[in-house]
Formats: C-alpha cells, structure tokens, sequence
C-alpha cells in the first residue's frame, strides 16, 4: 500500500472506459485553456497505445513550427507500460514510478492532466485515486450511460450502479482513508442533440437521478464533433486565437460555435477561474 501520493499540483484526470467519449479532445482543451490563465501545466498519456492525447500535442507541435506561431505546448509525458501481463511486482513498480513522475512534475507546474485509456488496468486506477478533479466525457445515450449504471427498460430510472462508477467509488474511498480531499467528479454530457429529443430527456433524468447517489456534477459537454475532429490534425484547440494564420483558412461560425460551446464547458468545470471569462475567450465573431 501507498502511504501518501499527495502533491503540490492539482491533478485532473480525464477518465471513461468507454472508447469514443472524447476524454484527449477533452484534456487537451483543458491543458491549453489553463496554459493561457497563465498557469504551469504538465500532461500525462497513459494510453500507450492509442496515444491519441500524446499524438495531438506532436501535431500542436508539428503545425506551431509549419505556420510559424507561437501556440503553448504542455510539459508532457508518455507513459509506457512495460508488459501486457504485468505481475503484482510490476504494478508495484509501475504505480511507483508514476507516482514520483507526478510529484516530481507537480514541483513546477500548479496542473497536472492525465488522460487515461478506456480499460480497467493498474496505472488507469491509479489515476483516479490522484485525481482532485475528474472529468468523465459520456456520449449522451444510454450505451454510454451503461458504464454508469443500468436503468429500467419500462421507466428508464436508476436500478444500479455499474462497473465504472464502482471503480470511481473505490477510489475516492481510497483518499478519504488516506485522510485526503475527496475528488469533485464531474461528468460531461457529450454529443448533445441541439434539439430536444425522448433520449436526450430520459438521459438527463437518468444523470440526475445518478448524480445524487454517486455525487457527480453534470454538465453539457461537447456538440459541434466536426469541428473538434478537424481541429486534431493540427493540434489546434477552440480555445487557441482561431484567424487564418493557425487554421490556415478562413475561420467560419462553426469555429466560432466551438469556441463558445467550450467556454461553456470550462466555465462549469471551475478549476479556479481558469475557464470563466476572461481575455482568452473574447470572440472575434466579425472574423467568421
């Protein structure tokens, strides 16, 4: 057992088992967005494998020397797993070295975002027992809600708890025995319908209903998908200052959607005062 994995950083994690939920799109906006409040931040990927959080900075990176501007890259950190089969000696290690990574990262910088891969492993449960914020991205239908809990096929109400929500339990009940800050939990609604729907209704009661027993926050996360796709190979953010130099094309309301779609979202994450107004989201919308 671990004694103490306190740091000095906040760290957020960014965690779903389901694939597909948009946690890098989602940690990657909230790493950038924190880098233009003028905090440190450090990135870590322990999805070893997709690497999608990892690949996305490269992209930043590749692009911000292709167009010759100047656009913040976090500190960042892949994580490598050492085998596909670890014994209780290699999670040992493993958890060990991941956790003076994050103190040592947490020395210098005030925010540490950890995007985790959408399986049931040691590093990911690590993660969450670090987490002081943590961001579940959920598409908004009940496939999605599944991994939360199951509901009634006559009233769509909460019967139980599923097996994710069990993960986050046993985490949080970790840090409360190791005399730590409980994890404020907030889970994201992704791709909601601009329109109201039977499904979108049913989802939102369901969360709700949820919420109260597994003590969650909601909030409405990421509609305008197309945008936020295109963005990645570039490694651009809705938060970044969206002209024809960094996109490389004339910006368009969809742009301009995304942007206000995502100070929304930040806004309701309340990390600090980081996300909520301020000069980083002041809009151009004459440029689209």
């Amino acid at each position: 057992m671990i004694d103490d994995i306190s740091t000095r950083a906040r760290v957020i994690v960014v965690g779903n088992e389901k694939g597909g939920s948009g946690k890098s799109t989602v940690a990657i906006h909230i790493a950038i967005a924190l880098m233009k409040s003028g905090r440190s931040v450090a990135t870590i990927d322990l999805d070893s494998r997709q690497k999608t959080f990892s690949n996305y900075i490269e992209n930043r990176r590749a692009w911000a020397e292709h167009v010759a501007c100047d656009l913040e890259i976090p500190d960042h950190l892949l994580f490598e797993e050492k085998t596909d089969h670890p014994t209780a000696d290699d999670e040992a290690a493993e958890s060990n070295t991941l956790i003076e990574i994050i103190r040592t990262l947490s020395e210098n910088h005030s925010f540490v975002v950890i995007d985790t891969p959408g399986h049931n492993r040691n590093l990911m449960r690590l993660a969450h027992s670090m987490a002081d914020t943590l961001i579940t991205p959920l598409n908004d239908s009940f496939v999605d809600f599944d991994v939360l809990g199951a509901v009634s096929p006559e009233t769509f109400g909460v019967t139980g708890i599923s097996h994710y929500a069990e993960l986050v339990g046993q985490a949080r009940r970790q840090r409360l025995n190791d005399n730590r800050q409980d994890t404020d939990w907030i889970v994201l609604r992704n791709r909601l319908s601009s329109i109201g729907s039977r499904n979108k209704r049913f989802v939102g009661q369901a969360l709700e209903e949820l919420s109260q027993t597994l003590n969650f926050r909601c909030a409405d996360g990421l509609a305008e998908r197309v945008i936020f796709r295109e963005f990645y190979p570039r490694g651009l953010t809705a938060v970044d200052d969206l002209n024809e130099m960094t996109l490389g094309t004339r910006p368009t309301m969809s742009h301009v959607t995304a942007r206000i779609e995502m100070e929304n979202l930040l806004g309701a994450i309340r990390l600090g005062g980081a996300a909520a107004g301020g000069e980083m989201f002041e809009l151009n919308r004459d440029a689209a």
